[in-house]
């Protein structure tokens, strides 16, 4: 019988059929960041000048350092800022969505200041800065990709982050065990399947609440894997918690290219599996057959079961790919970022995956963007210490967390997620 399929998908919501109250989230939280921003100079100004390094010893020409004075430049960016919130503000007057680029220029503008002032006196590592930002969201992307892909099939997948932990406890003790990091990948891989098969048996199987299930589980492999840690892991640490690790690999010529060469061509193997993922899984989601078919049972499974596709079987499938991406995700905590496995090393990058998931709109490039401003926020609390910036170290440890709410809460605008996302099949 023949798969293809008509699936009815909710036409594009116009933006004069958006409500105010949705239009206008975002240039009340324009116009918030900007007032943090001039309230930093007008209760804390900092003098002296703030330099902006973005050469590295092997490029293959450095770029000069850029040295701005610190209270001037903040000061311009505020006019800056006040002005993108005023177009943002008036295009919400005529009923329209304020687009994607200015909110970036926005982004752009206000960390820039930022760093202006809180690095004052100081030079501020970009390269650095930019580089760890991706390493550090490696997790995050890998989750997120598994989390679009399971709810783009009608599953949440709420489990991401026991699928992240018991992939970093699986790289570790089989990393450790046949040597090899690459074991230790694969292990971590069927790890977060593992997770991922529990989930899709009380979620599709038995029509358990999925927000339920993925929340078990969480709390689930957080004491299975603090168990087997201090039980197993803590007496043989050499035998068992001892990994090698990936080592960086750096692209020929592409590596050694002012600023993207050392930010996205000096990285371990995973970074660059990351780079493959985001491409492959964009485009087995919308320009292959399969792509279709988990569409289109997140969207109409009944629609999709009346062709023939099976529902259930193509949830499950999907829900296994996804666990096995997240759970590579997770290899990175124990094969790249700290030489052995510790209890709750993931730390809730799960539910910041989730996030992001929902901030990219249930689209792995959009979710996937989202997840790299995520690991940014989290490398620059870490620099701004290292820096010896004014700003509270609690702060600094909330800055990723502050960074997921206003993107989630004032950013996201209006979307849509698949229509039968959470909602178990029945089938007759």
């Amino acid at each position: 019988m023949s798969t293809t399929i008509d699936v009815p998908v909710p036409a594009a919501v116009e933006p004069s059929a958006l409500p105010l109250r949705t239009l206008i989230k975002t240039p009340i939280m324009l116009g918030v960041v900007t007032l943090a921003i001039a309230l930093l100079i007008a209760l804390n100004a900092r003098s002296g000048d703030t330099g902006f390094r973005l050469a590295t010893d092997t490029d293959f020409f450095e770029l000069p350092e850029v040295t701005l004075p610190s209270t001037a430049t903040v000061a311009v960016i505020v006019a800056l800022l006040a002005a993108c919130t005023a177009v943002s503000a008036l295009l919400v007057s005529r009923a329209r969505r304020t687009p994607l680029w200015l909110i970036a220029i926005f982004s752009v503008l206000a960390m820039t200041g930022f760093l202006a002032w809180a690095a004052a006196g100081k030079t501020v590592p970009v390269v650095g800065l930019l580089g760890g930002s991706i390493a550090l969201a490696v997790p995050l992307v890998f989750g997120a990709l598994g989390g679009v892909l399971g709810e783009r099939a009608g599953v949440v997948n709420i489990a991401i982050d026991g699928q992240l932990l018991f992939g970093a406890f699986a790289a570790a003790m089989f990393g450790t065990i046949v040597g090899s990091p690459w074991g230790g990948l694969v292990a971590a891989m069927f790890a977060g399947a593992l997770v991922a098969l529990v989930l899709g048996f009380f979620a599709i199987n038995y029509f358990v609440d999925q927000v339920i299930v993925g929340v078990v589980l969480n709390v689930l492999v957080i004491g299975l894997t603090s168990f087997l840690f201090s039980q197993v892991l803590a007496d043989n640490p050499q035998k068992l918690n001892a990994p090698d690790h990936f080592s960086r690999i750096p692209i020929p010529v592409l590596g050694d290219l002012p600023v993207i060469g050392p930010v996205l061509f000096r990285q371990t193997i995973l970074v660059y599996l990351m780079y493959a993922a985001v491409v492959v899984v964009a485009w087995a989601l919308y320009r292959t057959k399969w792509g279709l078919r988990v569409r289109a049972v997140g969207e109409h499974p009944k629609a999709a079961d009346t062709v023939g596709i099976k529902v259930n079987r193509t949830r499950y499938t999907t829900l296994l790919i996804a666990g096995l991406i997240a759970g590579a995700g997770g290899a990175t905590y124990t094969l790249v970022s700290v030489p052995q496995f510790g209890q709750e090393m993931t730390d809730g990058a799960g539910y910041i995956a989730l996030a992001a998931v929902i901030f990219g709109r249930w689209d792995p490039v959009r979710a996937t963007l989202a997840a790299l401003l995520f690991g940014f926020a989290s490398n620059l609390s870490g620099v701004l210490s290292v820096l010896g910036s004014p700003v509270p170290s609690q702060f600094m440890l909330m800055l990723p967390y502050v960074v997921t709410i206003v993107a989630v809460a004032g950013l996201v605008g209006a979307s849509r997620a698949p229509a039968a996302d959470g909602v178990p099949y029945r089938k007759g």
